[in-house]
């Protein structure tokens, strides 16, 4: 299973004299949850660019399993070791639910067909009714958009997902629906979920909790 450690990470932006980010230390585990929490502002989206390869941090190192992160070409550690779950979903909207879902395969080489039947369990997983598959992005909800995007997450092959807010634009069934998806990503299938989130139920339910205040980051005992 698939771990992160951040060793001493500091970041700033150009032109900017205080640091985003200060010597943030943290690990996160394969077949765990983990939840960011902090107020708006504190660095948590910033660190979650950071660990899916969109930006580079001005110190310290990442790790995955004890091999370099920050030393891998970026492009392929987005395609193929992380993946990223926005708030807003994010997804191809001329595209169709099934379309999206088997996007990251073919963009990695997989045969359409194949692509399309591993995308159809994928959808499955996370409870899209096959009756859906045809439907784009605008014919559904918010959370079959939301389930639709964690689909097509796992269908990259990335064991590591991060998701920013995923349930912000969400009520409180489909909340419930997100979090017993990732739960069970983590627990029965080993896969390392690290969420941002400034949602209280999110981090009860989650293994661990890490506190973002001010660019650093503490481990927070439930």
């Amino acid at each position: 299973m698939a771990a992160l450690a951040l060793k001493q990470i500091s970041y700033k932006y150009k032109k900017a004299d205080k640091d985003v980010l200060k010597s943030v230390s943290c690990h996160f585990s394969g077949g765990e949850m983990a939840a960011i929490i902090g107020p708006s502002g504190s660095g948590k989206t910033t660190l979650l660019s950071i660990l899916a390869g969109l930006d580079e941090p001005g110190a310290g190192s990442i790790e995955m399993d004890g091999k370099d992160v920050l030393g891998m070409d970026r492009d392929l550690w987005r395609r193929r070791e992380v993946s990223v779950i926005f708030q807003s979903f994010q997804l191809f909207p001329l595209l169709t639910v099934l379309e999206n879902a088997s996007f990251p395969m073919e963009l990695n080489g997989v045969p359409k067909k194949e692509a399309r039947e591993q995308a159809k369990r994928y959808l499955e997983l996370v409870g899209i009714a096959p009756e859906k598959f045809k439907r784009f992005p605008a014919n559904l909800s918010g959370g079959e958009q939301q389930r639709t995007a964690i689909a097509r997450s796992l269908a990259s092959g990335a064991k590591i997902l991060l998701a920013d807010e995923p349930t912000g634009n969400l009520d409180s069934e489909n909340t419930k629906n997100i979090i017993s998806i990732f739960s069970r990503l983590a627990h029965e299938m080993g896969y390392c979920v690290v969420v941002v989130t400034h949602d209280p139920k999110i981090a009860d339910l989650s293994d661990a909790v890490w506190q973002m205040e001010d660019g650093t980051l503490a481990y927070h005992e439930k």
